[in-house]
């Protein structure tokens, strides 16, 4: 048993219903992404990240749940989720899937047996007000929803929803529910899953403060983790906490709480210092961020299923993203992100998308990558809100880009097609033998990283180079040092480094052949948009940071 296994991991984020289709009616499914599981390890991935495929209309995205315990019919039955666990364990990999306590679908039995009964034992699930008062949460998607509140004719009361009016919140304060909680927890553990990506955990606290307010109401966290530690003893509990780095250890904090948190905050910079092609951005971030405890770790990532909320900037920093990114009114939504993937943002330069990948790839944590970002797959803005980063994956030039055989009608969503990011010239079948393409850039940074354990475990100080576009990164762990170098701007640059300790640096990955780095002082070249890894060559286990076949 490896009980830190989520430190020196790098997860690969699936949606089945865009995957792969297996049977031919329009919908990927998860079948289909075991068909496919040698291609997220051949690209060095130790873990995946499964959306929801649960029973649900599916009006979000899955994310509208009516049985947590059912795989819904589009995606297969439970027997082809025990198929994909167990060829997932035989290839190394590890399977985390969504846990969605925070809401269900109004369609949900537990809904509408409350919503008929006052006296329904149900009727205590769901949040309830007999007039729309104010609350301490606002709308998450304010452009679509006015209000938490909506008047249910039947109920003859209002019920609260943070998110969208068909997902009714969960009254996480009643024994009840948190048992029913425990009990989905439960039940997917036994499958074999590694753990929970734990949706609007935020959301969930303050319901649980409402109730109770020991702890500040992250005594729900604590006992999550501690129901699930008794099930699984190294299973993972990866929050989505969308707060200021402050509040980052009320979550992560005491080891009996969350055990990974997505790093929101430092998604934000790294977009920022993206735009201005500057590093200082990111420094600044990764100085005011917390260390996490030693059983903590953060979820770094680039893009994600969701749009890309810029809530951790100030409104000027915001502007500046916004404008260099989503510079047309239809590439923003909510009022604050970004509905794009990244591979467009960064107009396309296979350059620039390597480059954004390595520092992913260098930056403290346990990195996530999105499917399709790997082969440089663009948006569909004519789907709506978030649905425009929700497209099929890409993996030949065949109809329908190798997702589905049934017909265009019959699809989940459409593939993209024509023009610079269609799937007759983005595709994993055109990458696949291709040295130069982002694909094998991608998985060269991957199975880089994954032997990396000093970027995974160690501490992380930022290095001045004298170069404002150059992000310099040491991670020292157990007396070895690596220094991760990436230059964000398109000119060639000659970095110089004054911790004289470094001296004598050999290089583990780069984006291209470099001269050997000279010392006293240390200097080294770096290619515009270019990186470079670097291990001091007297360091313990210096042969240590080699990718696998390299």
């Amino acid at each position: 048993m490896q009980p830190l296994w989520y430190r020196n991991a790098v997860i690969y984020q699936v949606d089945v219903a865009f995957f792969l289709d297996s049977d031919g009616d329009g919908w990927g499914d998860l079948r289909g992404v075991t068909e496919r599981l040698e291609h997220i390890r051949g690209l060095g991935a130790s873990c995946i990240w499964l959306l929801p495929f649960y029973q649900s209309p599916y009006d979000d995205g899955g994310y509208d749940v009516t049985d947590h315990l059912a795989v819904d019919p589009r995606f297969g039955d439970v027997a082809d989720l025990a198929m994909l666990l167990n060829k997932a364990e035989s290839l190394g990999l590890r399977v985390i899937v969504d846990l969605v306590p925070q809401h269900t679908s109004i369609q949900h039995r537990w809904f509408q047996e409350a919503r008929r009964d006052r006296t329904s034992p149900y009727r205590d699930y769901y949040v309830w007000a007999d007039e729309p008062h104010d609350t301490d949460v606002e709308p998450v998607f304010p452009t679509v929803e006015d209000s938490v509140w909506t008047w249910d004719d039947e109920a003859q009361q209002f019920y609260r929803h943070v998110f969208y009016d068909f997902e009714p919140d969960l009254e996480l304060g009643n024994p009840k529910v948190r048992e029913e909680i425990r009990r989905i927890m439960a039940f997917w553990l036994r499958m074999g899953v590694s753990g929970f990506r734990i949706d609007a955990v935020p959301y969930m606290v303050e319901r649980a403060r409402a109730a109770d307010p020991r702890d500040d109401g992250y005594w729900l966290l604590a006992e999550l983790r501690e129901f699930a530690a008794l099930h699984h003893p190294d299973a993972v509990l990866l929050g989505e906490v969308d707060v200021p780095p402050e509040k980052y250890a009320d979550y992560i904090g005491p080891p009996d709480r969350l055990s990974m948190l997505i790093d929101f905050w430092l998604n934000n910079n790294t977009f920022l210092s993206l735009a201005r092609e500057k590093s200082e951005p990111l420094a600044r971030a990764i100085a005011r961020r917390p260390t996490p405890h030693r059983h903590g770790q953060y979820a770094t990532f680039l893009r994600n299923h969701d749009e890309l909320d810029l809530e951790q900037l100030g409104t000027e920093d915001r502007a500046e993203v916004l404008d260099r990114f989503a510079p047309k009114d239809e590439m923003r939504v909510y009022d604050r992100g970004i509905r794009r993937r990244l591979a467009p943002m960064l107009d396309g330069d296979t350059r620039r998308i390597a480059m954004a990948h390595a520092l992913l790839m260098s930056l403290p944590g346990t990195p996530v990558l999105l499917y399709g970002d790997e082969i440089g797959m663009g948006e569909d803005l004519s789907r709506p809100e978030r649905k425009a980063v929700r497209t099929v994956m890409q993996w030949t030039d065949a109809e329908n880009g190798g997702f589905s055989l049934a017909p265009a009608d019959r699809l989940a969503a459409a593939p993209i097609s024509g023009g610079r990011f269609g799937y007759e010239r983005v595709n994993v079948a055109a990458q696949a033998c291709n040295r130069e393409s982002l694909m094998a850039q991608v998985s060269h940074l991957t199975r880089t990283r994954l032997g990396a354990e000093e970027i995974g475990a160690g501490t992380c100080t930022v290095l001045e180079t004298g170069v404002p576009s150059v992000l310099c990164l040491c991670h020292e762990l157990d007396g070895r040092h690596l220094v991760a170098a990436v230059n964000l701007a398109g000119e060639d640059v000659t970095c110089e480094l004054a911790d004289v300790r470094l001296s004598g640096l050999v290089d583990v990955l780069s984006d291209r052949e470099y001269p050997p780095p000279g010392d006293d002082p240390v200097k080294f070249v770096l290619g515009g948009h270019g990186y470079r890894w670097l291990r001091r060559r007297e360091d313990p286990f210096s042969d240590a940071l080699h990718p696998e076949g390299d």
